[in-house]
């Protein structure tokens, strides 16, 4: 059965044209966005639900929304959907943030500019018959500097463009390298340097705990006299209040802000004051851009849906195509190995501890990350998957750590998850044979090769004989059927475990049976999710 979407919201028609070329049943209802109760009675139908702001996906709707993978974002804020929510759910949130990096990067271009030479107000006197000529003294850009906060993607584009200018541009990111620095012509130089040399400062970074505010009242007030300011990233990354003070003394010569601390921005600080050039959230919208960001969701969505391809989310690890066809396998493994710790732990997890050695320590490890801790959490809450378990493991304090290392034995690669509660550690090492199967290779360092079945049950005990006997004797009695039987011991007399693959659950009064016996340490029947 083909995927089911909803386009809530208006995307073009090439945007649903993609996902029927490629087999999805899209259903483009463009105004539904806006109507939150049909949208809420709706949404259970689906399994990919594309949007752009007008589709407001709150915690009630997404609790509607059994089905729902895959949310689409056309464009790059995200701030109309509850992510912390639809990672409890699952779901997988995706923007494009890469579909209008020129369009908000011209913009900031165009900003300055205006407010460099007062066009808006020049062309408002203008019309209205002034010829103000004298009144309109502009300054021009080449050889000022420019201050670029952030140099990701689109401040990247910003400090080339302003280069092109004839401009001298200084960049301020911590994570920006002297080496990349270098690279795209620019000296990077720290925050309060940055302030007190800008004649044009320009913002391009997320609005988070560390950037809100980063131009306060205090760093304005270390900013050089005449300094224009130009916001096309973030409302909230400039105090507005304490800008618009600077605006009126003079301090600050002008400003150019295209979006705002509360939108829509009715009202506003900067409203009304001379030399403040403002634009209602325009930096993505071009023709060019608009169509581009709905292409990109329409192919980000499909190719999730279709293949596992994880593209530009926001809550999930990124994962090719080529990636999901080669780490299927081992995709399913970590989540078989996090199966069995999860099974066999009932004291709370403190600890996570992963090792990936060989050829999968060169694969995408966060991926994997998440499918061993869904396997884990899955025993507690059968609804935790790939997208919610990371979040899970947070919430409970459950500390993670990831190692991977060359290849150092006989397999060419394989996986070792460690567990740490209060009472013991807990491991189980496996790999992926030739032939695209999991097989664990290791319990408790006692080494194996089992194949993993639907249905299993493991044993430990004293290494004596008559262990075998009792297990098939036991089992055959009672009907249960075994299709694989693998043993392992730490050495002679020493501990030993059985694993055994069996063709359907066995019955409480057969572990019972086994019990009773008193020749086994554990005796635990298991369940894998083995396609």
């Amino acid at each position: 059965m083909a995927p089911r979407v909803l386009i809530s919201d208006k995307l073009s028609d090439a945007a649903v044209q993609i996902f029927r070329d490629r087999g999805i049943d899209v259903d483009f209802q463009p105004d539904l966005g806006k109507d939150k109760d049909k949208l809420l009675e709706v949404i259970g139908q689906y399994d990919g639900l594309a949007i752009r702001s007008a589709t407001k996906v709150t915690e009630k709707i997404l609790a509607a929304a059994d089905n729902l993978k895959v949310i689409g974002r056309a464009g790059i804020g995200v701030d109309n959907v509850d992510r912390e929510a639809a990672s409890k759910k699952g779901v997988i949130v995706m923007n494009t943030p890469f579909g209008n990096m020129i369009t908000t990067a011209e913009h900031a271009i165009a900003m300055m500019f205006a407010v460099a030479r007062q066009i808006p107000e020049a062309s408002a006197s203008t019309h209205a018959g002034k010829w103000e000529k004298s009144k309109f003294m502009g300054v021009e850009l080449t050889g000022k500097t420019l201050g670029v906060i952030g140099a990701g993607n689109i401040g990247g584009i910003v400090c080339d463009r302003a280069r092109g200018l004839k401009m001298k541009v200084a960049a301020y990111d911590p994570y920006l390298s002297q080496e990349k620095a270098e690279k795209m012509g620019v000296e990077k130089v720290e925050l309060d340097d940055l302030l007190a040399r800008a004649d044009f400062i320009t913002l391009h970074v997320p609005l988070t705990d560390q950037t809100r505010n980063i131009l306060s009242a205090e760093n304005i007030a270390k900013t050089k006299k005449g300094v224009r300011i130009i916001n096309c990233a973030r409302g909230g990354l400039v105090d507005e209040e304490a800008l618009a003070e600077a605006l009126k003394s003079g301090h600050v010569a002008g400003a150019a802000f295209d979006v705002f601390s509360v939108e829509p921005a009715t009202e506003n600080p900067l409203f009304g004051l001379p030399n403040v050039v403002c634009t209602p959230h325009l930096g993505a919208a071009t023709t060019e851009a608009q169509e581009n960001v709905a292409l990109q969701v329409a192919e980000q969505m499909s190719d999730y849906l279709l293949t596992g391809a994880v593209t530009n989310a926001l809550n999930m690890p990124s994962v090719t195509a080529e990636e999901a066809k080669v780490m299927g396998p081992w995709i399913k493994l970590a989540d078989h190995l996090g199966s069995f710790i999860g099974q066999m732990t009932d004291e709370p997890i403190k600890a996570i501890n992963i090792l990936y050695d060989g050829s999968v320590a060169e694969m995408n490890l966060a991926a994997l990350n998440c499918s061993v801790i869904a396997g884990i959490m899955k025993r507690a809450n059968p609804d935790v998957n790939m997208v919610s378990a990371p979040l899970v493991a947070k919430e409970k304090g459950i500390k993670i750590a990831t190692t991977n290392q060359a290849q150092t034995g006989a397999f060419e690669g394989y996986i070792k998850v460690t567990v740490v509660t209060e009472k013991r550690e807990r491991s189980i090492a496996g790999t992926v044979f030739s032939d695209g199967k999991p097989r664990f290779i290791q319990i408790k360092g006692i080494n194996i090769d089992a194949e993993i079945g639907n249905h299993m049950l493991y044993t430990t005990n004293e290494d004596v004989p008559g262990i075998i006997g009792t297990l098939g004797q036991t089992m055959g009695e009672n009907g249960v059927n075994i299709a694989n039987f693998t043993l392992g011991r730490s050495g002679i007399k020493g501990e030993a475990i059985a694993l055994l693959y069996v063709d359907e659950p066995v019955p409480s009064p057969v572990i019972d049976k086994l019990v009773k016996t008193g020749m086994f340490q554990q005796v635990k029947p298991l369940t894998f999710d083995v396609a």
